[in-house]
C-alpha cells in the first residue's frame, strides 16, 4: 500500500478546479486540486526548512473543520511528520493532556481564546500558528514564508515523503475518553490506505468523479479523516460545512449526493422537521407528525412484516403526497443518494421514517482503533437494523463473550507510550473492540452493546442501555436519554426533553424556563408517556419503571459528553446521583 502523501499526490495529480470549497465570510470558496498541493508543499517547506521539524516528529491540529485544515493535514503528511488530531470542543484539560502525552512540537490552531489559554496555561507550550486573521503567527505567514523557500531554493517538496515508511505511524489520533484519560492510537500510512481502499470499493462504488459531497463531521474524527481521503480516492467535489447550524443552509447550497452522519443528527432533523410544521400551526402542525408516523409504520410492515394492511397503503400514498415526497427537496437532498451513519446505535424507526420520504441512510461500524471502518451497508443491499458485512479485505469473529474480535490491515499499531493497554487490546493478532455484537446467517453484523458499559439489575437481567436509549429517543420530544440500574431492580431513565417540542405540545409559554418545566407536573406526566410508549416494544426487564428529568442537555464542555457525543456515563451518574435515587424513590414514573 502507498504513502498518505503517495495517496493524496496520485488522487490531486489530475487537475480539477473544484476539488474543495468552504464559506469565507459567507461565501463559497473553490479550491482546485493544483492549488491544494502548491499550498500543501509550501506548507511542507516550511515545516521543514523553516520550523526545522524532522521525520516522526507529532504536529497537533485544534480547529473546526476547514478547508485550510486539510491543507495543514497534507503538509504534515507530506512532511513526514505526524497529524494529532483534537477536536475543537475538547476540554482544556483534555487537550493539555494530548499535547503533553503527544510531544506535539507545533500546534495550529484557530480560536484566539484558546491560543491565549494555551500560552498563558501550559509552561513550554509549543509553538502556535493560528489558522485564522493576518501577520505574524498566522497560518497565511508560515504558507508564505515556505513558498518563498521553495521558490528561492529550488526545493521539490516531494522529497520529504521518498523515505516514509508506509508501516511508520502517520496519525496518532486520541480516543474521546468516556472514562479516564484518552489513550493515543497510532494509525500507519498503510492501515489507513487500506482500509479507505477497501471501504470505498465496497460500499460506496456508486459516487462517481466530480460530484459533491459535503463532510459535515470533524476533521479530528478518524471516521471523517478517513472519509476525506475517500473522496479524494473518488475524485469528487468536497464542500465543507464548517458546524451543525450551518448544516440546513449548506444542503441547501451543495445539493450533495453523498454525506456522513451520526445518529443524533437524523434525530435533529426528524425533531427539526415536526417542529417547523408545529410553528406553521393549522393543519400543518397536525398533517406532518401523522405522515411521519405513517411512513414509519408503512416502512416498518414493507421490511419487518406482516405485510402492509390496504389501510396503512392508501394512508402511506396520501402521506407521501401531501408530506413524505417534499422533504427531500425543502432539505436539499434531491440529489442525495444515501447517507451513512456511524459512531453510535441508529434506531430502526429513525431509518423507516426517513425511508418513507426517500431518504436511505447506510450504517457502518468501526471503532478508531481499526482505522475506523470494519463493516458497511451497501446502496444495492442495505440491511436496515445491521451495520452490514465485515470488508473484504479483513477478518471478524465474535468471541465467547459475544465480543466483536477484529484482524487486519487497518488494526492500529497501538496506543502511544502505553504498552500495557496495547497488550490488553491486541492479543494474537487480534484487535479486541470490547462491542458485543452478533453476526446472522446472511454474514450482516449487529451490534447490541458496549462489553463495560451492559448492567445487571438485581433481578439477574442483563441490561444494554445503548439499545433501551436508542429506543426512547424515537420520540421527537426527548433530546437525550441515559439509562441506568446496575443492581437497582429496574432500569431508570435521566431525561433531557427537546423543550422546545414540549412547550408547544402542552401550549406553555415561552417565557418559562426548562428547570421550571422540569418540577411541572404536566410536563413530568407527558414525558413519562412517551418514555413508556416507546419502550413498551421492549422485554419487560428492559422497560424503563423511573424517570428524572434533567433541565438541561448534557455537553460537551461540562465533561458530560465526549466529543463525539458519547455520554461519560461514570460522570453523569455521580453528577446526577441524587436526581436519580429521587426517581427510584418517587413513582411520578411509569407503573411497575
Amino acid at each position: 500500500m502507498p504513502t498518505l502523501p503517495a495517496f493524496f499526490r496520485e488522487a490531486l495529480a489530475e487537475p480539477r478546479p473544484n476539488a474543495f470549497a468552504d464559506r469565507v465570510d459567507g461565501v463559497w470558496r473553490s479550491l482546485g486540486s493544483a492549488e491544494m498541493l502548491e499550498r500543501a508543499d509550501d506548507l511542507v517547506v516550511a515545516l521543514r526548512e523553516i520550523q526545522g521539524l524532522e521525520p516522526g516528529d507529532r504536529v497537533a491540529i485544534i480547529a473546526e473543520n476547514s478547508v485550510d485544515w486539510l491543507a495543514v493535514d497534507f503538509a504534515i503528511l507530506g512532511a513526514g511528520l505526524v497529524v494529532v488530531p483534537i477536536f475543537a470542543t475538547q476540554a482544556f484539560d483534555q487537550v493539555s493532556y494530548i499535547l503533553g502525552h503527544s510531544e506535539a512540537k507545533l500546534i495550529f490552531a484557530d480560536r484566539e481564546s484558546l491560543i491565549e489559554r494555551l500560552r498563558a496555561e501550559i509552561p513550554g507550550v509549543a509553538p502556535i500558528v493560528a489558522m485564522k486573521g493576518r501577520g505574524v503567527g498566522t497560518l497565511s505567514e508560515f504558507e508564505g514564508a515556505g513558498r518563498d523557500r521553495r521558490k528561492v531554493a529550488n526545493i521539490d517538496a516531494r522529497a520529504y515523503a521518498e523515505s516514509i515508511d508506509p508501516n511508520a505511524m502517520a496519525v496518532l489520533i486520541y480516543t474521546s475518553g468516556t472514562t479516564g484519560s484518552p489513550k493515543g492510537v497510532m494509525l500507519s500510512h498503510e492501515n489507513i490506505t487500506a482500509n479507505v481502499t477497501a471501504s470505498f470499493s465496497y460500499g460506496f462504488g456508486e459516487i462517481r468523479q466530480g460530484e459533491p459531497v459535503l463532510s459535515l463531521l470533524p476533521f479530528s474524527h478518524i471516521y471523517e479523516h478517513h472519509i476525506v481521503y475517500g473522496y479524494l480516492l473518488a475524485r469528487v467535489s468536497v464542500y465543507v460545512c464548517h458546524a451543525a447550524d450551518e448544516l440546513l443552509a449548506d444542503l441547501r447550497d451543495v445539493r450533495p449526493v453523498f454525506m456522513t452522519a451520526v445518529p443524533r443528527i437524523f434525530e435533529r432533523v426528524l425533531a427539526g422537521i415536526v417542529t417547523m410544521a408545529k410553528n406553521e400551526g393549522g393543519l400543518k402542525a397536525r398533517l406532518v407528525p401523522w405522515a411521519l408516523r405513517v411512513g414509519r409504520d408503512y416502512m416498518r410492515a414493507v421490511h419487518l412484516g406482516p405485510p402492509p394492511s390496504l389501510g396503512l397503503r392508501t394512508q402511506f400514498a396520501l402521506a407521501h403526497t401531501l408530506v413524505l415526497r417534499k422533504l427531500r427537496p425543502l432539505l436539499g437532498l434531491d440529489r442525495l443518494r444515501f447517507f451513512c451513519s456511524g459512531s453510535a446505535p441508529l434506531h430502526l424507526d429513525i431509518s423507516y421514517t426517513l425511508l418513507a420520504a426517500d431518504i436511505e441512510i447506510l450504517e457502518g461500524y468501526g471503532p478508531t482503533e481499526c482505522s475506523p471502518v470494519v463493516t458497511e451497508n451497501r446502496h444495492d443491499i442495505n440491511h436496515i437494523g445491521t451495520v452490514g458485512k465485515p470488508l473484504p479485505n479483513l477478518d471478524l469473529r465474535i468471541a465467547e463473550d459475544g465480543e466483536i474480535l477484529v484482524r487486519g490491515p487497518n488494526v492500529m499499531l497501538g496506543y502511544y507510550r502505553d504498552p500495557e493497554a496495547t497488550a490488553a487490546a491486541l492479543q494474537d493478532g487480534w484487535y479486541h473492540t470490547g462491542d458485543i455484537g452478533e453476526i446472522d446467517a446472511e454474514g450482516y453484523v449487529r451490534i447490541t452493546d458496549r462489553k463495560k458499559e451492559v448492567f445487571k439489575t438485581s433481578t439477574g437481567k442483563f441490561v444494554a442501555p445503548s439499545r433501551v436509549e436508542a429506543a426512547i429517543k424515537r420520540s421527537i420530544y426527548i433530546s437525550q436519554a441515559i439509562v441506568v440500574g446496575n443492581g437497582r431492580s429496574h432500569p431508570a431513565a435521566l431525561i433531557a426533553p427537546n423543550w422546545e417540542l414540549v412547550r408547544k405540545e402542552l401550549g406553555i409559554q415561552d417565557g418559562v424556563a426548562s428547570d421550571a418545566m422540569a418540577k411541572r407536573e404536566d410536563v413530568c406526566a407527558f414525558v413519562v408517556s412517551e418514555v413508556v410508549s416507546h419502550t413498551a416494544d421492549l422485554a419487560k426487564f428492559e422497560q424503563i419503571r423511573h424517570v428524572a428529568l434533567l433541565p438541561r442537555d448534557l455537553t460537551i464542555e461540562d465533561g458530560e459528553l465526549s466529543p463525539t457525543l458519547k455520554v461519560r456515563r461514570r460522570i453523569v451518574e455521580h453528577r446526577y446521583a441524587e436526581l436519580i435515587d429521587q426517581a427510584y424513590g418517587d413513582p411520578l414514573t411509569a407503573p411497575a
